[in-house]
C-alpha cells in the first residue's frame, strides 16, 4: 500500500494538507465531526479525545444565573477559561451574563470577534498597541461597554498616551502586600483617582480585585481573610466616594472567582456606600465545573448550597498497554489534561468498540508524561490494550487550552456541537 500526500509545485507538502487542526477527528482532522457522531463507537474519532457533556453545560449556566438574579448581582464571566465562541455566547445568551471578562488585549480581541458586546478586562491595559487596538475598537463601536484596571500613576499616562479621543471606564484595583497586580494603600488610590478625575479620557467607576490570589483555604479563616479583603475594597470605594472622585452614578465593586463568589457576592450587598453599589462577579471556572479542585472549593459544592454544578469536561483515551500486573497504560498525558492541580480522575471503563460502560472508581491515575497516563489496577482488571478508559479533570482553566476542538456531546455521547477555542 502507498500513501499519498499532495505536493506544491515547489515539491513542498500543501500546508492545507500538512497540518491537520483537530487532534481528535480522524482523516485530514481540518473539520469537525457531523453533529449524531457517536463519539465513542465511531471510526471518526482519534484517540485521547476532550469532551464536554451538554447538560452539565446547560446545568452550570441555569444554576449560576440563577444565583445572580437572587442576589442582585452582575456577571462578567471569565472567558479566558475556555475561550470557545460556543461556549461563551451560552454564557450572554442562556447564562443571563452582562458580558465577558477578559485577561489580555488579546483575549479582548477575540472577545469582540466572537460577538460579545460588553467585555471586562480584568487587569491593568499598559500595552500601548493594545489600548491603540481598544481605542479603536470603542471609537467604532461606542454602543458597546468596555471595563479595565488601573493600579499606578504611569499606568493613567500609558492610557492617555494611547486612547487618543476614546473614552473608557476603569476601576482602581486593590491588592494586598505580597499579593498580585492592585494598589497596596488607600493613599495610593486616592492619588490615582486623583489623575483619573483631571483625565479627559477616563472616568473612573468602580474598585475591584481578586481574591483568589489570597491562598485562602475554605476554613473560618480563609473565609475570614477573604472578608476583609472585600470590606478593604468597600472602604477604599467610600474614601473615593466622599472626595467625589467617581464620575458615574453608581459604584462597580468587582471581585469574586470561580473560588469564593458567594462570600464576595454577600459582602457586597450588605456594604453601604454614597452612591448605589453595582457588584460584579467574575467567574469563569463554573461553566465547565470539574471532578478536582472545584468539586472541592466552589461555592456550590460547599455543605447546604441551593444551587450545584456538574462537571462537564471528560477525557477519554484507550489503553496502549499492559505491561505489568496492577498497571496500565493510557494514551494522554500532560499535552492533553491539565495536571497542575490533580491528576484526572478515572470514572467510566468501556470497550474498544465504545460497549458495555462500567464504573473505574476504583482505578487510580498516578502519573501521566507527556503521551502517557499511568493508571493503577486491580491485577485482575480486565481491561485491555484498545479499551475506553474515560476520567473526569481538575482545573479546568487548564484544559481547554490544550484543545482547538472538543465534541458537545449529550448523555448518549453522540455529538449536539462543536466547540473551538481561540487561544
Amino acid at each position: 500500500m502507498s500513501l499519498h500526500f499532495p505536493l506544491r509545485a515547489d515539491g513542498l507538502l500543501d500546508p492545507q494538507q500538512a497540518a491537520p487542526r483537530f487532534k481528535s477527528v480522524a482523516g485530514a482532522g481540518n473539520a469537525p465531526l457531523p453533529n449524531g457522531t457517536p463519539v465513542l463507537s465511531s471510526d471518526d474519532v482519534f484517540s485521547p479525545l476532550m469532551l464536554m457533556k451538554q447538560s452539565a453545560l446547560d446545568n452550570n449556566l441555569r444554576q449560576l444565573a440563577s444565583f445572580c438574579r437572587e442576589n442582585g448581582v452582575l456577571l462578567a464571566a471569565h472567558g479566558k477559561t475556555s475561550m470557545s465562541p460556543a461556549i461563551l455566547r451560552r454564557a450572554i445568551t442562556e447564562g443571563e451574563a452582562w458580558g465577558l471578562g477578559a485577561a489580555t488585549p488579546s483575549q479582548v480581541r477575540a472577545l469582540r470577534q466572537f460577538g460579545i458586546r460588553n467585555v471586562f478586562l480584568a487587569n491593568e491595559l499598559v500595552d500601548p498597541a493594545g489600548i491603540r487596538w481598544i481605542a479603536q475598537w470603542q471609537q467604532e463601536h461606542p454602543e458597546h461597554d468596555f471595563l479595565c484596571y488601573v493600579d499606578s500613576l504611569q499606568g493613567v499616562t500609558l492610557l492617555e498616551q494611547n486612547l487618543g479621543s476614546s473614552r473608557i471606564s476603569v476601576l482602581i484595583e486593590m491588592s494586598i502586600s505580597g499579593g498580585r497586580t492592585g494598589c497596596r494603600s488607600s493613599d495610593e488610590a486616592i492619588k490615582i483617582a486623583e489623575a483619573i478625575a483631571t483625565s479627559e479620557v477616563l472616568q473612573l467607576v468602580g474598585v475591584a480585585g481578586y481574591e483568589g490570589a489570597l491562598g485562602a483555604g475554605r476554613d473560618a479563616s480563609g473565609i475570614a481573610r477573604v472578608k476583609d479583603y472585600c470590606e478593604m475594597m468597600i472602604a477604599t470605594a467610600a474614601l473615593l466616594a466622599e472626595k467625589n472622585l467617581f464620575n458615574s452614578d453608581n459604584i462597580i465593586l468587582s471581585a469574586g472567582g470561580g473560588a469564593w463568589f458567594d462570600v464576595v457576592t454577600s459582602c457586597f450587598t450588605a456594604a453601604t456606600l454614597p452612591l448605589p453599589i453595582t457588584p460584579l462577579i467574575r467567574s469563569g471556572a463554573y461553566m465547565a465545573h470539574d471532578n478536582g479542585l472545584y468539586s472541592r472549593i466552589a461555592p456550590f459544592a460547599q455543605p447546604g448550597a441551593t444551587h450545584h454544578f456538574d462537571a462537564a469536561l471528560e477525557i477519554w483515551g484507550r489503553v496502549l498497554s499492559r505491561p505489568e500486573p496492577g498497571l496500565a497504560l493510557v494514551d494522554f498525558g500532560r499535552r492533553d489534561v491539565p495536571f497542575d492541580q490533580d491528576l484526572p480522575n478515572p470514572l467510566w471503563i468501556r470497550n474498544a468498540d465504545g460497549s458495555e460502560p462500567r464504573s473505574a472508581s476504583h482505578l487510580r491515575i498516578s502519573d501521566v508524561n507527556d503521551h502517557h497516563a499511568y493508571l493503577l489496577l486491580p491485577v485482575d482488571e480486565k481491561l485491555h490494550p484498545g479499551d475506553w478508559v474515560g476520567c473526569g479533570i481538575s482545573h479546568p482553566c487548564t484544559a481547554f487550552d490544550k484543545w482547538r476542538y472538543l465534541p458537545l456531546v449529550d448523555d448518549d455521547y453522540r455529538i449536539t456541537d462543536s466547540l473551538e477555542t481561540a487561544f
